[in-house]
């Protein structure tokens, strides 16, 4: 919980804006970035409650957020030093991408009039970047 917390604060940008601490230690949490919001929570790994998956966390779950401007999302993840996906359009987006460090994959998504599969590298290559 503490590492993914780290992440989604230091290396995102979310922000604490509540969170559980159970016998000294942080169980659950509500992180914020501009009108996102998002929850963690530790697994429960005993009792009643216990519900450990058996399985790889992560495999086959994404979470998108539809955002303002992708662009600068990338950017600032990225001057943080976490490794994002290139952007790149599809669906009239803006697209970028990271996983967190239980392996859950996180994209960042904003509109746009760019040509569909355009890759961010290209768009500013060719000095089409007029958004």
């Amino acid at each position: 919980m503490e590492k993914s917390l780290r992440f989604y604060v230091d290396a995102i940008g979310f922000e604490l804006k509540n969170k559980w601490i159970d016998d000294g230690k942080l169980k659950w949490c509500w992180l914020q970035l501009g009108d996102a919001a998002i929850m963690l929570q530790e697994f429960w790994r005993e009792g009643y409650h216990s519900n450990v998956p058996k399985g790889k966390l992560g495999v086959g779950v994404s979470v998108c957020f539809i955002c303002q401007d992708a662009l600068f999302i990338h950017h600032e993840i990225t001057s943080r030093g976490v490794e994002a996906s290139e952007p790149f359009v599809g669906n009239n987006m803006w697209v970028t991408g990271v996983t967190d460090p239980d392996g859950y994959n996180l994209y960042f998504e904003s509109i746009t009039d760019v040509p569909e599969e355009t890759k961010y590298s290209e768009w500013k290559k060719e000095g089409l970047n007029k958004e």
